[in-house]
């Protein structure tokens, strides 16, 4: 199983610099799936009986929701990973153990990441949203968009400005952890051992029903749940392993761009390529001092290492992030009508397809993938000058700042289409 892989790190203070929890996740999935980045604003549901539909299935829905940024499979509702206005930060991962996985369409794990970030303000209310509905409504589905059943469940990695919470699930039973210091990541495989924080009621019964564990020796839930060799887990070949040893070589002096730096690196296998890669990144700043913005950086294209990192902050009235928004096809997507799946349409957005066409240039012409990735890395730069300078000098400019991320992406198109021309 371990083609369909993700990564998700989190640092804190003293592992970072300037009192910042830094998160950050490449989005690992199959090479043709289009990620888009899209925001939904706060919203009052007044209408008690109001119903909410997901990727599959209706669940209830709550009287007020936050304002989301999200980074998401463009077939789905849901989310591989985001933010909201409050500095919740939510990445998922696929993870299979001794639990069968259910191919019953119920809530995907991507739903849960939206779902947490649109019900809580802080990271522990969001396992509780998370631990709620799973126990409420089940985990299950097709995890891709296509014929091939593809299921899992789901370990999540949720942060705010002052901790954060490793969440992993087998079925409707789950563990959690606390991280309040140094460094945490989580990739395709059960990670919480014998430091439990929190659980479900009857995680530990339901591994003596099924002979997993004997009740007698210390409960390790990836060792129970899992066939993993826990003692081996940090020193085994792999990407949980890798991503463990990069945060920790950093350790102390972690910043973002450490952590992009990390998201970017090919031979530690982080940054995938073959048929399933990383199709999007996503990295934030969370400061802890709370007169300071949060910043949310998110690529919405393959590939980080030729990729820009793209800042985003909640302020009132931010502009409609058109240009990495993908079109929708309302009853007609192939995702809504029954038998599923039966045609993929056209969902890549303006940014994808012109990311797509400089891509060609980065592979077939050398001299013009030179300049090309250059002036990416120029006009990065440029915005993390910019960022360290709001955050620094603690001053926003509201009225750029609603445009900040959607202009961004203009200024990369502008890029891409000055380099495409013959």
């Amino acid at each position: 199983m371990e083609p369909c892989s993700c990564d998700t790190f989190v640092a804190l203070p003293p592992a970072t610099v300037d009192n910042r929890i830094i998160f950050g996740k490449n989005s690992d999935r199959l090479c043709d799936e289009v990620q888009e980045i899209v925001y939904f604003p706060a919203a009052v549901h007044d209408n008690p009986r109001e119903h909410l539909q997901c990727t599959y299935i209706e669940i209830d829905q709550v009287p007020e929701t936050y304002a989301v940024v999200l980074s998401r499979p463009a077939w789905l509702w849901g989310a591989e990973m985001g933010a909201n206005e409050h500095g919740v930060c939510i990445g998922n991962e696929a993870v299979w153990g001794r639990e069968e996985v259910c191919d019953e369409e119920a809530l995907l794990g991507m739903d849960l990441v939206r779902l947490g970030l649109e019900r809580a303000d802080t990271a522990e209310k969001a396992l509780n949203v998370i631990v709620d509905l799973l126990e409420k409504y089940g985990q299950g589905g097709n995890c891709s968009e296509g014929r091939m059943v593809f299921s899992y469940h789901n370990s999540f990695l949720i942060a705010d400005r002052n901790e954060a919470w490793i969440l992993e699930t087998a079925g409707k039973y789950w563990a959690a952890e606390k991280v309040q210091e140094g460094v945490r990541n989580i990739s395709n495989q059960l990670s919480i051992t014998t430091k439990i924080d929190r659980e479900h009621p009857d995680l530990r019964n339901y591994a003596k029903q099924k002979g997993w564990w004997d009740g007698k020796k210390e409960f390790d839930f990836a060792a129970t749940y899992s066939y993993l060799d826990t003692a081996k887990m940090k020193i085994s070949p792999g990407r949980y392993c890798e991503g463990y040893r990069l945060l920790n070589k950093h350790k102390g002096n972690i910043t973002f761009e450490t952590m992009m730096e990390i998201l970017r690196d090919k031979p530690s296998g982080i940054n995938m390529e073959g048929e399933f890669l990383t199709t999007a990144s996503m990295v934030s700043i969370l400061p802890q001092d709370s007169s300071l913005p949060c910043i949310h950086f998110f690529t919405g294209t393959p590939d980080p290492e030729r990729s820009v990192f793209k800042p985003f902050i909640f302020v009132p009235n931010i502009s409609q992030l058109l240009d990495t928004s993908s079109p929708t096809f309302g009853l007609e997507d192939p995702v809504k009508k029954k038998p599923r799946f039966q045609h993929k349409p056209d969902r890549r957005h303006p940014l994808y397809q012109k990311h797509q066409q400089a891509l060609e240039v980065i592979d077939k012409k050398e001299e013009k993938a030179k300049t090309l990735l250059d002036n990416m890395r120029k006009l990065e730069k440029e915005l993390f000058k910019e960022i360290e300078s709001i955050l620094q000098n603690k001053h926003l400019d509201g009225d750029k700042i609603v445009n900040l991320f959607p202009q961004c992406v203009k200024d990369e198109i502008r890029i891409y289409k000055s380099n495409i021309s013959p």
